[in-house]
């Protein structure tokens, strides 16, 4: 136990160490003109793997843009994505077909990450966080909207759905990050840290095979994007203020919410589903198997019919 906590001190020692490193956050993900240019056309190239019709459109808010990308039937119903870490709203091209049918899609790039967000402002506090989106949702008018969310994207919408009062109805996290309990598998988790602080093509493979049951099933293009956002990427603090939520705020959520996560998963454990649906008063939850942190991409069709069921 105490060697298991001792590596996490280390590891989050190494992050925030990093992070006062760079104490203006303008346009701190790049640190070049030509570094913005290289990541923002592999962002456009993944993009095109929606294969769906789109808009892009970039909101102004108190701390930066937000860019959000819209599809899907303009009557239906909204369905608001947030994505994991570093991984942009492209990150959703397994998915985005199944989910923008019966729904009108709100992808929105997080202000603090590699994607076409910008930040103006400081690092975000986690209250800063929720009026950043909550700016997003009142400026397309969105009420009774659902949200599907990945790892740090279902952190966010927990957070988003213990605030009173909110206009969300129901609410999928996949794999959600830091939001049950910490990390379940620090040792394994080592590479993706590492991969920030000492960015190489070696230790990415390694981390995709970490995070993924079927890290084969990526696609080339999205890989692409996926390295130069480590790459380029500037390690913030912001991830040390991730806390597993009490019970207290867990059991405030009235949401029907939908809780997957992969068997294989470094992230969490059956003991996130097991908290999720001992304090989520309206849960329903589910291991899918063979599948990592990247369940999504793992198990595109096992998750997408999952995603529909629950919503329709």
């Amino acid at each position: 136990m105490f060697k298991h906590y001792s590596r996490i001190i280390i590891l989050l020692f190494l992050l925030s160490s990093c992070a006062s490193k760079k104490a203006k956050f303008e346009d701190y993900v790049f640190k070049t003109k030509s570094e913005e240019i290289k990541y923002q056309s592999a962002y456009d190239k993944a993009l095109r793997l929606w294969n769906i019709p789109y808009t892009e459109e970039d909101v102004k808010t108190s701390f930066g843009t937000a860019h959000v990308i819209i599809a899907g039937p303009k009557n239906a119903k909204a369905l608001v994505l947030l994505h994991g870490m570093d991984a942009s709203s492209t990150m959703w091209y397994p998915n985005i077909k199944a989910m923008a049918k019966n729904h009108r899609i709100y992808a929105i790039d997080f202000i603090m990450e590699p994607n076409k967000s910008n930040l103006t402002s400081k690092a975000l506090s986690s209250e800063e966080i929720a009026v950043f989106y909550n700016e997003v949702f009142n400026y397309y008018k969105l009420k009774k909207f659902d949200i599907v969310a990945a790892s740090r994207g279902g952190w966010i919408a927990t957070l988003l759905a213990t605030e009173k009062p909110n206009s969300i109805d129901k609410i999928v996290l996949l794999s959600p990050a830091q939001t049950f309990k910490f990390i379940d598998q620090v040792g394994k988790t080592t590479s993706a840290i590492m991969l920030k602080l000492f960015p190489s093509e070696k230790k990415f493979g390694k981390t995709l095979t970490t995070f993924s049951t079927h890290p084969e099933n990526i696609s080339v293009i999205y890989k692409r994007q996926f390295y130069l956002a480590n790459k380029y990427a500037k390690s913030n603090s912001s991830m040390l203020k991730m806390h597993p939520f009490s019970n207290k705020d867990l059991e405030s959520i009235q949401n029907p919410v939908l809780v997957l996560i992969g068997d294989k998963d470094v992230i969490n454990s059956e003991e996130s589903l097991e908290r999720a649906q001992k304090y989520l008063k309206n849960s329903k939850t589910k291991m899918v198997k063979d599948a990592g942190h990247f369940l999504t991409i793992d198990q595109p069709k096992i998750v997408n019919d999952a995603i529909i069921n629950f919503l329709d």
